[in-house]
């Protein structure tokens, strides 16, 4: 069977010029004259290779697919927040509920230490009308007190009962400081929750209030006795005075903290909810990304499992079939002979192929040669069984390419060659194999009848998978395959794909 094989290392012209295809898309979808790519063109196809191959390609053989970027992140985990966000709540609830809890009672308890100083004073500081007056006044505060303690809960904030309250406090603790001084103790209590009590514009009325009381016991007594004890008292009120404003300040300062303590406590409630929902949402959505995920994965096993029976299985029974028929045709002991005994060569081949196909190695011919020496086995092994002259050329330095380009390279060739000899009828077949800068190119031609591609029909459930499977290997690598035809001129299959080296 006469072949014509050439293994030169110089640009093939027997079929054309190589990378100058007119790329004619099967379906007609366009029909182009590509020469090499530009710099531009070739640095993007270099670039996105590199990512596909090296980081991608190997995992759609294994259909092994991971979701990507913030979708595959394990749930955003947020329980420190949440545990952040329930201390502080807790510490301003018990903090809010202390104070309360002092409003209640701080008076009472200062009523009852005043009392207790009046008392062990009596007989040093009260007159006779004063101890008359004295247990009236403190019986009233202790039911003012009592009173409180019942309906206190129920006003947190500055109203008529607690103006009320407030200025009825106050006469008491002025009534019994005036009779003994010690039961300052009592009014004392004007000082604390006087923002709870009255009104902004009330407030300094009675803080005021309050300081001349506790200026006039500090003084040694209401009302001053003499010129030295008004003098004192005036250098008592107005010490008392400045601590109101200071600690005025102090405490709106404080305040105004705790109020924005409440404000960040709640707005962090509410970013906690929506932390909460957005883990949820999250948890849901890594679930359904797993799910995508293993799908994903097994239907690319499926595509590349049926691929490769289509390459192997398919083509060996094609090609026992036609050394079948030989012999039931053949006349002559010696023919018949001959082609059985390629048809069993065949078969061990394609047994071979499939098992390496289901544990997912390189094919067979690329497990000890490189692409090109692969290359021209197959064309050589090929032209042999079909008969037909053919010839394979490499073109520009020979380099090691990556495992899954090799393989895509070679898939190609063995497809476009097959269909060639079942569709094409040519004369004369060629192969050329090109190294380029930052590319590989494989042409494919043929001197056949050609076909119209516009006039291609869809691949049906039954049918092969052909130039469609051929476009989708070379773009799994990030390439492209361009076909070029016409009736009665032949056919060029052309597959262009990164230069993607070997990565060990």
């Amino acid at each position: 069977m006469p072949t014509d094989l050439t293994y030169e290392r110089a640009p093939a012209e027997a079929m054309g010029p190589v990378g100058s295809v007119a790329q004619t898309d099967p379906m007609g979808r366009s029909t182009r004259t590509s020469g090499p790519p530009s710099g531009a063109e070739a640095a993007g196809t270099r670039e996105s290779g590199a990512r596909t191959v090296g980081a991608g390609a190997a995992g759609a053989r294994t259909g092994g697919g991971q979701p990507g970027g913030a979708a595959a992140a394990a749930p955003v985990r947020g329980g420190s927040a949440v545990s952040e966000v329930a201390a502080l709540g807790r510490a301003a609830a018990v903090v809010e509920r202390r104070r309360a809890q002092f409003d209640r009672l701080g008076p009472s308890l200062l009523l009852a230490a005043g009392m207790l100083v009046s008392l062990a004073t009596a007989d040093l500081v009260m007159s006779p009308a004063g101890r008359v007056a004295a247990l009236p006044l403190a019986g009233a505060a202790l039911v003012l007190q009592v009173w409180w303690y019942t309906v206190s809960p129920s006003h947190r904030a500055p109203s008529r009962t607690t103006v009320r309250y407030y200025a009825v406090r106050w006469a008491l603790g002025f009534a019994l400081s005036w009779v003994n001084p010690f039961m300052s103790l009592y009014a004392v209590s004007g000082y604390f929750g006087a923002e709870r009590l009255l009104p902004v514009r009330r407030m300094k009325i009675g803080l005021f209030a309050t300081a001349v009381t506790l200026a006039g016991a500090q003084a040694g007594g209401l009302p001053p006795a003499g010129p030295v004890s008004w003098v004192l008292f005036g250098a008592m009120l107005g010490f008392n005075v400045v601590l109101v404003i200071i600690f005025g300040q102090m405490g709106a300062k404080e305040e105004e903290r705790n109020h924005l303590q409440a404000r960040t406590i709640e707005e962090l409630e509410r970013a906690n909810t929506r932390l909460q929902q957005a883990l949820d949402e999250n948890a849901a959505l890594h679930a359904q990304l797993l799910v995508q995920a293993r799908e994903a994965g097994v239907a690319d096993e499926r595509r590349r499992l049926a691929a490769e029976i289509h390459d192997t299985i398919a083509q060996g029974l094609t090609g026992i079939i036609a050394q079948l028929q030989v012999v039931m045709g053949a006349t002559e002991p010696d023919v018949a002979l001959e082609h059985l005994e390629q048809a069993a060569k065949l078969a061990r081949y394609s047994l071979g192929e499939a098992r390496r196909s289901v544990q997912n190695l390189a094919p067979a011919a690329l497990e000890h040669d490189a692409l090109p020496e692969a290359l021209e086995k197959t064309v050589f092994e090929w032209a042999a069984r079909e008969g037909m002259p053919s010839a394979f050329t490499v073109t520009g330095t020979a380099q090691p390419l990556h495992d899954e380009v090799a393989a895509t390279l070679l898939r190609i060739t063995q497809e476009a060659l097959a269909n060639a000899a079942r569709h094409s009828d040519a004369a004369r077949v060629g192969v050329t194999l090109s190294y380029m800068d930052d590319e590989v190119t494989l042409d494919v031609r043929d001197d056949g009848r050609g076909f119209d591609p516009l006039s291609l029909p869809r691949r049906s459930g039954t049918g092969g998978f052909g130039l469609d499977g051929m476009r989708v290997r070379a773009e799994r690598i990030a390439g492209t395959l361009c076909v070029e035809s016409e009736p009665g001129h032949g056919t060029a299959v052309s597959a262009r794909v990164p230069l993607v080296r070997h990565d060990r």
